[in-house]
This record gives structure tokens, sequence and C-alpha cells, in this order.
């Protein structure tokens, strides 16, 4: 990943994040420890759902972690939960939420970086001007709003 993939705003990142067809990666500075999210909206964007990635295919292999709702409340889980879900005490979990608290609050630790893999954040598409790569959004999706 190129430095210019990395956020170091966190409301950037926020914004991102809730892009509709975000993949995004998240690395603890201190350890190493790295996780890649899958974070798809509904139609309507009152929803947000979060996969993590548990396997080679990057494009297909995302197990259920949980949602956002529209107010941006985590939930880890389902009421129900299926099989290969993955748990709220899950190390993926404890990371997202450490993260989503953070960034959803406006604030960018240096222990954690949010990298996103070049692709925009809404419609998917790979970036290639440098200002979009910066943004994690194209040209035309950053004039829409993303929220």
């Amino acid at each position: 990943m190129s430095a210019a993939n990395r956020f170091t705003d966190a409301a950037a990142a926020r914004d991102y994040m809730l892009g509709g067809k975000a993949i995004v990666t998240l690395v603890s500075a201190k350890t190493g420890t790295r996780f890649t999210y899958q974070i798809r909206a509904t139609e309507d964007r009152q929803t947000h759902f979060i996969g993590l990635l548990s396997g080679p295919d990057n494009e297909a292999d995302y197990r259920y972690l949980g949602r956002l709702d529209a107010a941006g409340k985590l939930w880890i889980g389902r009421r129900v939960p299926k099989r290969g879900d993955i748990g709220p005490g899950a190390p993926a979990s404890l990371a997202f939420a450490y993260a989503w608290g953070r960034v959803s609050a406006g604030i960018m630790r240096d222990s954690l970086e949010i990298w996103h893999e070049g692709r925009c954040g809404r419609c998917n598409r790979k970036l290639t001007v440098p200002a979009s790569i910066a943004s994690g959004f194209g040209p035309e999706c950053s004039k829409l709003e993303c929220i």
C-alpha cells in the first residue's frame, strides 16, 4: 500500500468508511496486527454492514461482523448468530470497535493506522488521480454527499 492510501484525518477516515462500498485495513502500529473489513451500505444508506476478510479471495471471503445504524451506532454480531459470523469478543471485532469509536469521535491515534485499498469508497472504481487516492473518493463521487 502506498502512504497516500493511509488516512491521517479521522473525519476523512469516517467519511470513507461510510462511503457505501469501502474496504479498509486497520493496523496496530504497536503490534503490526491488521484486519481488513468491507463496509457496504444498504440502498437507502440507513445501515452499513461490516464484514471481515477471512480468506484468500479479497473480493468474496468476508464473514459477517456487524453493522452500523443510521446514527452511527455499532452493533457487533446478530441477534441470532449464524455459523461463520465473527463474535463480539474476537480480536477483529474489538479492533473495529476501537477504531470506529475513535474516528466517530474525531480522534486519530498514532497507534492506529487506517488504510484504504486504492478504490473509491462509494463506487469501488480504481483510483488514479492523486487527490482521489489521498481522499479515497473519485472525482465524481467526491462531489456527492457521502453520509
